[in-house]
């Protein structure tokens, strides 16, 4: 559901390409987006993994859980069917966007309208890593509030 989602929004911003689809485009901007997406999930994760993992360890001590059951426990908060949801849809557009990354860093005249959509897609895996953090920190946060 949420890749469908995901694709709906890209297929939509592809028919938005206006007069810059028109123009060339260099390679040089296709490996920045790519370049870009990568910092973008690198920051998601540093601003986030270190305050989630100090929940978690607020839990374990408000619950008395030992290490072992802590760690069985945690599953669900890290691990559960939406997350894999958010991490498939995360693997695909990964893989779409170096494929597009690398078909327009290798095109001698890249085409504009596939940067277009490459930017969106981008656009795209930001949002979902951010929805994901989101819902693991409500389920978290709901959580340490019983």
């Amino acid at each position: 559901m949420l890749a469908a989602a995901a694709i709906a929004v890209v297929a939509g911003s592809v028919h938005l390409i206006s007069a810059e689809a028109q123009t060339t485009c260099r390679r040089e901007e296709f490996e920045a987006v790519v370049e870009e997406a990568a910092a973008s999930l690198r920051d998601l994760n540093s601003k986030n993994r270190p305050a989630f993992q100090e929940k978690l360890r607020e839990l374990k001590d408000k619950r008395k859980w030992s290490h072992d059951e802590f760690l069985e426990k945690a599953k669900p908060f890290v691990r559960d069917e939406k997350t894999a949801v958010y991490d498939q849809t995360t693997d695909e557009l990964l893989s779409a966007i170096a494929s597009m990354g690398q078909e327009g860093a290798a095109a001698t005249y890249p085409d504009c309208a596939l940067l277009i959509e490459l930017r969106a897609r981008m656009k795209v895996l930001v949002d979902t890593q951010t929805a994901k953090w989101s819902y693991m920190f409500e389920k978290l946060n709901a959580e340490l509030a019983k």
